[in-house]
């Protein structure tokens, strides 16, 4: 037996008040005449005239694309075909109802075709879960309505469906659901179906009393409002129970009046009416189709043509575009080859790059080593030239010892510049941050130009900014950028004046900015030559003038003023002269580090008031006795040593006051040698004698032990002043 017959029809019922606009009211009285004659006929089980009805309200409804009217349609075909147990057809209609129900967006529609949709796949055990599918859909959909009647539908009939296919226990659930929803609803139909329900639970669980309650329950309402389906579906589980419960005399009389039931839905005559009706509606439906597959062909055949115009076209464009093809193919088969030399290049490039990285290495060594191997004989011919000069009482020897000075200084000058760039082109010139005074610091230099420069006829002017306060730099690299700039302006002066400026610019935030000026009156550099001076071994060529050097002052300077973020500008008259300029931005020192660190020259009284003993540590011969003799000339008292081992031997013995240590000594050198020294005295002063340049070796120097450093060939004065300086104020290996 078919269930949910009025179910689907309630469902129907409910859109009645609800059917959607048409354009025309002619339209909509149409639609309305139609969809309410097929619902009445249905609830007088006049299949026939709801099918022919319905046929109509599709036919209408589909010239005006009115999908809400098509739904109704579909639906109304898809429940009568569903009673009479047509269920294929009735399949056919509710997912047409479906497509129409989701096209129109509406939820009311989108439900019903959801639950008559689980109704049909319910009914065949090998589909039942997919019809659970389907009604759980509905009462999704359903749930959303505050109206929960809706709901009741899809509940009442996964019950009906689980009863069966005899689950009761999982049925029992959903009929008390069902009846908690019925609760506040008058409806005959499903008041009869939910006891006959009732009755087939109670049959299954063998409890045949109560099933007999409900079955009588359920006939008794349907046959007081002559409801045909609902008494007819009763009569049949009724029969059942009864059979089931040996009462065949009953069972018999149940199945007769199911029977009658049937008859009256079911008729030959009928049937035999309802499929005209419907062969007329396909007949119909046949022609449609039909003249839709002419107008198909027709454009079809549009399509073919244009198709045909679009294949030439594709056939030249697939011409042109192989020609491109080719010739792109072509091209990057030359791209790659090109590639292929780049890499070859590149490959050639990098082996150069390291080659010539390994040379300036090899350059970078040498050098250093050419600067030990030059600087240490040279110290002893400027040193010995110096002791010559203060002890020689033979004024026609004088010139000559002059010369002889000079020509070392010279080739000293010539060494460092040499030495200076290739340091800094090899990146291994850095700065050192410590306070100086830039007064003291600038008139140290000009008194020292004033003691070297062999023409009385220039005047040197120097004028320093009260306001600059003390700096914090590398005063060494200042000093080397204004003697090359000072020196370049006395040389290319032969009478005239000189100045050196420095000016506070600002100070702000802890930094100093300050201008830097060196000018003079000399002969001036042409127009054309101010970019030129700055380049390696470039010179001025004067004529009847003859100017030594090296060409490297300024080409230094520029560097080292790029260590300082700066640069140099010049302006130059010829024949009136040259004026340099260049800023440089410097932290800016407290006042405390000013007298800790500045002070340059130790009164000799309080360090002389008796005989200091000094060692002297040096493998070379010449150097011994000229260290000796300078500082024998301050009545020191010196010890040689040649060796480290020599020096260990006499310190241990010696009360001494200061050592004097070479660095580089064969065996062991000077930093080993110091590191001994350490183990056994922490207190005794050591000061580095080194011909390399002090920025290679500092750090290692004084990790090692030593208290301070003296650069050779050295300065007198600034060899006596380091002495001092570490006799009156002895620093621990710690602190150094």
């Amino acid at each position: 037996m078919r269930k949910n017959y009025l179910l689907s029809l309630f469902g129907v019922f409910l859109c009645l008040s609800g059917y959607a606009q048409s354009p025309t009211e002619t339209y909509k009285d149409s639609t309305s005449h139609l969809y309410q004659d097929a619902g009445k006929a249905l609830d007088n089980y006049d299949f026939n005239r709801s099918i022919q009805q319905s046929l109509l309200l599709i036919e209408l409804a589909s010239q005006e694309e009115d999908y809400y009217q098509l739904n109704h349609g579909y639906n109304l075909l898809g429940v009568a075909y569903e009673i009479l147990e047509d269920s294929i057809r009735a399949k056919e209609n509710y997912l047409k109802a479906l497509e129409y129900a989701q096209l129109s967006s509406n939820d009311t529609l989108l439900w019903y075709a959801y639950n008559n949709l689980g109704n049909i796949y319910s009914s065949n055990k090998n589909t039942v879960s997919k019809g659970f599918e389907y009604y759980r859909k509905a009462i999704a959909i359903a749930s959303k309505n505050p109206d929960e009647t809706q709901v009741l539908f899809p509940v009442i009939n996964i019950a009906w469906t689980l009863l069966e296919n005899d689950e009761f226990n999982n049925a029992y659930p959903y009929l008390l659901r069902a009846e908690g929803l019925l609760k506040d609803e008058e409806d005959v139909v499903t008041e009869s179906n939910l006891n006959t329900l009732y009755g087939m639970y109670y049959s299954g669980i063998e409890d045949y009393d109560r099933s007999r309650t409900y079955f009588e329950k359920g006939i008794a309402i349907a046959e007081k409002d002559s409801l045909i389906v609902e008494a007819s579906f009763a009569f049949e589980e009724f029969a059942d129970m009864l059979f089931k419960s040996k009462d065949f005399n009953a069972a018999y009389g149940a199945l007769r009046k199911h029977q009658e039931y049937r008859e009256m839905i079911f008729g030959r005559e009928k049937n035999l009416q309802r499929e005209a009706v419907y062969e007329r509606f396909q007949t119909e439906e046949y022609k449609k189709d039909l003249e839709a597959a002419r107008r198909e062909q027709l454009y079809k055949d549009e399509v073919l043509e244009k198709t045909q115009q679009s294949s030439v076209i594709m056939v030249i464009s697939l011409i042109i575009m192989s020609f491109f093809l080719i010739l792109l193919f072509r091209n990057n088969r030359i791209r790659n080859k090109l590639i292929g030399q780049l890499r070859d290049k590149n490959l050639e490039l990098k082996e150069a790059k390291e080659e010539a990285e390994r040379l300036s290495n090899i350059k970078t060594r040498f050098f250093s080593t050419v600067s030990h191997e030059l600087r240490t004989p040279l110290y002893g011919v400027v040193g010995l030239a110096s002791l010559l000069l203060e002890e020689n009482k033979n004024k026609s020897q004088e010139e000559d010892l002059k010369s002889l000075k000079f020509s070392a200084d010279y080739l000293l000058a010539l060494i460092n510049d040499v030495l200076q760039m290739n340091k800094m082109e090899s990146n291994l010139v850095h700065l050192e941050n410590k306070p100086f005074n830039v007064n003291e610091l600038f008139q140290d230099i000009v008194k020292s130009l004033e003691i070297n420069r062999s023409s009385s006829d220039i005047k040197i002017e120097l004028e320093i900014d009260p306001e600059i306060p003390i700096l914090v730099g590398d005063s060494m690299r200042l000093s080397q950028i204004m003697m090359n700039l000072i020196g370049n302006a006395v040389k290319f002066t032969e009478k005239g004046r000189v100045w050196i400026k420095a000016e506070n610019i600002d100070c702000s935030e802890g930094k100093c900015k300050i201008r830097f000026e060196v000018g003079d009156t000399g002969i001036g550099i042409p127009q054309n030559k101010q970019e030129e001076i700055f380049e390696e071994f470039s010179q001025l060529k004067i004529q009847n003038l003859n100017y030594q050097g090296t060409g490297l002052g300024l080409p230094i300077v520029k560097k080292l003023l790029m260590l300082y973020n700066s640069q140099i500008s010049v302006s130059s008259v010829e024949g009136e002269g040259s004026v340099f300029v260049f800023e440089i931005e410097f932290e800016q020192g407290a006042e405390g580090e000013s007298i800790k660190h500045l002070v340059k020259n130790t009164a000799p009284d309080e360090t002389e008031k008796h005989v200091r003993k000094v060692l002297i540590v040096d493998d070379n011969r010449i150097n011994q006795v000229v260290t000796q003799r300078i500082l024998e000339k301050r009545d020191f008292e010196c010890y040689l040593a040649a060796s480290g081992e020599e020096a260990l031997d006499i310190i241990r013995v010696q009360q001494l006051d200061i050592v004097l240590m070479d660095v580089n000594m064969p065996g062991m050198n000077g930093m080993e040698t110091t590191m001994k020294i350490r183990e056994f005295d922490a207190h005794l002063p050591v000061i580095a004698l080194t011909a390399v340049e002090v920025g290679e070796m500092r750090e290692e120097i004084l990790k090692a032990g030593m208290n301070d450093i003296i650069n050779k060939p050295y300065d007198i004065p600034q060899f006596f002043n380091t002495i001092f300086r570490n006799l009156l104020q002895p620093v621990s290996p710690t602190e150094a």
